[in-house]
């Protein structure tokens, strides 16, 4: 699963994810990208069952870029813990996503594959997708 080596604070405020994405919102790397429609946070969880789910359907050939990294701690409490006595501890890291953000991005596999593979991905995310192909310029 994909966390942060270090960080400057450990615990940090939820914020709002609003407005569309300004940076991450072209296909940089491959041919195929998957691009969220909505915005939403994204656990690393989320992250690696959408990889291992593209890694099995392309049976290891081609190449797949994982353009979101999850920064965001999440804190939780524990459970029948009363009101008060500060903030939990970090449990799991997310991603904010905007709507336009290029999640994943894929080469070396026919454009069929790569579309099936792509949906079986975003079946494993919390937001709408769009599938992409880079415009040969």
């Amino acid at each position: 699963m994909l966390l942060p080596k270090r960080q400057k604070h450990r615990k940090v405020r939820k914020g709002r994810i609003r407005g569309v994405a300004t940076s991450g919102h072209y296909i940089a790397f491959g041919q195929y990208a998957l691009q969220s429609q909505s915005n939403e946070r994204i656990t690393s969880r989320q992250i690696e069952a959408a990889r291992q789910a593209m890694t099995r359907y392309i049976k290891r050939g081609g190449k797949i870029w994982i353009r979101i990294f999850p920064h965001t701690p999440v804190s939780r409490k524990p459970q029948d813990v009363k009101m008060g006595s500060g903030k939990g501890n970090p449990e799991f890291y997310v991603a904010k996503v905007r709507p336009g953000t290029i999640m994943f991005e894929m080469q070396g596999v026919p454009e069929e594959v790569a579309r099936e593979a792509m949906r079986l991905a975003a079946h494993k995310l919390p937001v709408r997708t769009k599938f992409l192909v880079r415009e040969e310029s």
